[in-house]
């Protein structure tokens, strides 16, 4: 599915663009099953916590913001369930993760109208640490991004770096959302990689990114869906210990595996 320079250019810069993964038929489906879950199931919050707010952000637009999200929509919709096990989509991530591929979770970030949630520099790797590398996000795009929407902008290169210590409490030892300090990590330095809808995006857990606010007056959405090699073992996390359906290849039993259970 993807040549050897679209893969070399993953190895080396953390991530890819991929023109027209989904047929504007498919991205119709997806569209309406989307319209429902986000009216029936999806949750409508001030978005991710932490000091970055005030930095990303004026005090009233702070106030403002919003972020629409859900995860799995692939448990609510045969549409869904459809994409994230399609055939080319799970072939190309195949060619970068290897032959065996593991279904982990998906994600729906909406940024609303006007004042859209921005994303602050960060890795994914707080959010569902493993072991290693070898696990790739997919971001759907349902909508064109640019800079006015918030495209997704990455730090290029710097998976090679690894997992890193994020900020993860307020000074008063509250709970934040995990985020890299602002006087170090700002979007500036970042590449914008604005797509197309049915394009998808891919990157390495490791791999800084984040997003500005949105300031058009439309919602910009994205389903981040996680794909792993199935040896790579989950130590923290979203889904922590919930096996994924095999959407590509075979799972090896390790010495001593137990057979798989969901409860």
């Amino acid at each position: 599915m993807l040549s050897p320079d679209q893969v070399e250019f993953f190895r080396e810069q953390g991530y890819l663009r991929i023109p027209g993964m989904f047929t504007p038929e498919q991205m119709d489906g997806l569209d309406a099953d989307l319209e429902r879950l986000v009216t029936e199931w999806a949750l409508t919050s001030p978005g991710w916590t932490g000091p970055w707010r005030r930095v990303y952000m004026d005090e009233k637009t702070e106030k403002a913001s919003k972020l629409t999200a859900m995860h799995d929509l692939y448990f609510y919709s045969q549409a869904w369930q459809q994409a994230v096990t399609d055939p080319r989509l799970t072939e190309a991530v195949g060619d970068i993760l290897g032959p065996n591929v593991e279904l982990h979770h998906s994600t729906l970030h909406i940024k609303p109208p006007s004042a859209g949630h921005p994303f602050p520099m960060h890795q994914d790797h707080p959010f569902y640490m493993h072991e290693d590398g070898r696990y790739i996000d997919v971001l759907v795009h349902l909508d064109d991004t640019c800079h006015e929407n918030g495209e997704i902008r990455f730090l290029a290169g710097s998976h090679k770096q690894g997992a890193l210590e994020h900020i993860t409490q307020l000074p008063d030892g509250e709970g934040c959302t995990p985020h890299l300090p602002t006087d170090q990590y700002s979007l500036k330095d970042t590449i914008a990689v604005p797509a197309q809808r049915g394009d998808v995006v891919f990157f390495s857990i490791h791999t800084i990114h984040g997003s500005h606010i949105n300031q058009t007056d439309k919602a910009r959405r994205m389903v981040r869906v996680g794909y792993r090699d199935p040896q790579n073992k989950q130590t923290a996390g979203q889904s922590l210990g919930r096996p994924g359906p095999m959407v590509r290849g075979y799972r090896d039993r390790m010495d001593g595996q137990e057979l798989l259970r969901n409860t």
